[in-house]
């Protein structure tokens, strides 16, 4: 059997809307994704695609079901300990890169390293080394402005996979690029989960890119809401 990566029951968020009522964000029966497994989740506006994956990485606490990640259970959780979760498990390949300005492109690796460090790593020997994976290693010092939106998006995978995590999560990781620099994207994700046995989780609107991954779900909008 595989070893499981993410493992969600029943999982539900509710929102307050203007007039003081509430609404379902997000609605899961069940998800389960192993290690070395690509799903790739497409659903339209509304269904909550980011606030699921935010939910998985413990950014935001879930109001009913359970989530594991690694074997680790998320919910029921205080904030802190999603957090060491988040840092011991999960890489989260954010839409708008969320890159530090100040910072170099291995200083911004590094700061993630600093979070999740590779076992036996130096933080900075892991940051320069997953810079030469996604083809930067001549782009070390050069902060986000002088970077291109690919070259950046490439330094946001790298600090996503330097700690060689549980579980990749990716929030329309090929939205601000063009089809080449997207399917050299996916190139590098596909090829990391594969090669770290590690689980992938895509959440798109991309039909160019659903059709990368032989696994791919549905999330519907939810239905219901109480006043």
């Amino acid at each position: 059997m595989p070893e499981p990566a993410l493992h969600v029951r029943d999982l539900k968020k509710w929102y307050r809307d203007p007039e003081g009522g509430r609404f379902l964000a997000v609605d899961l029966p069940s998800l389960d994704v192993s290690r070395g497994e690509a799903l790739a989740m497409r659903g339209e506006s509304g269904s909550g695609k980011t606030t699921l994956l935010n939910l998985i990485a413990g950014i935001l606490p879930a109001d009913e079901g359970a989530i594991e990640v690694g074997g680790t259970r998320i919910t029921g959780r205080s904030e802190t300990q999603r957090d060491r979760v988040r840092a011991e498990h999960i890489g989260y390949l954010f839409q708008t890169f969320n890159l530090l300005p100040g910072l170099t492109a291995l200083e911004n690796v590094q700061v993630g390293m600093s979070f999740r460090p590779r076992r036996g790593v130096a933080p900075r020997k892991a940051a320069r080394e997953a810079l030469d994976r996604v083809g930067l290693s001549d782009r070390r010092s050069h902060k986000p402005a002088q970077l291109s939106v690919g070259q950046q998006q490439r330094v946001a995978i790298a600090r996503a996979l330097a700690g060689h995590p549980t579980l990749v999560l990716a929030d329309e990781p090929t939205s601000n690029l063009d089809r080449a620099r997207a399917e050299q994207c996916m190139d590098l994700l596909l090829a990391f989960a594969e090669e770290s046995n590690a689980a992938l989780l895509v959440v798109t609107h991309d039909e160019g890119l659903v059709g990368r991954f032989e696994r791919v779900e549905h999330l519907a909008v939810p239905v219901g809401s109480q006043a």
